[in-house]
């Protein structure tokens, strides 16, 4: 039987910096991204920084303290997280209704309904 070694990137060890977070990988490179492409990262003490797990087999580190995930992938082909605030500024940008109302709206609208075609009852 013959083993084919794997293609995928696997971490074997990372460091982190104030600066960077560095992995080493098991086919012998090494990567790193900026310490600031991870908010919560930056935002943490050096004790929260330095205690991580990597998950898989490699393909992702944990920190617990603080909630963090960043993958092996993520780190070789990603973009920086978005912040918190980022986040729910996209969220609520998201919810707005964009573009044409809906079907049954514009179906409400041609039979000159607005309760968004609800029957009340009558007494």
């Amino acid at each position: 039987m013959r083993t084919v070694a794997s293609s995928e990137p696997r971490i074997q060890e990372v460091r982190v910096t104030r600066d960077e977070i560095i992995a080493y990988l098991v086919d012998g490179r090494v990567i790193s991204v900026p310490l600031a492409w991870s908010w919560r990262l930056s935002e943490a003490t050096a004790a929260q920084r330095a205690h991580f797990r990597i998950i898989g087999t490699g393909q992702g580190v944990h920190w617990p303290d603080i909630d963090e995930d960043i993958s092996v992938e993520g780190m070789l082909h990603g973009a920086p997280a978005p912040h918190t605030r980022d986040r729910e500024a996209t969220v609520l940008t998201e919810a707005k209704p964009q573009g044409p109302a809906s079907k049954r709206t514009q179906a409400a609208r041609a039979k000159g309904r607005t309760d968004g075609g609800r029957r009340h009852a009558r007494g």
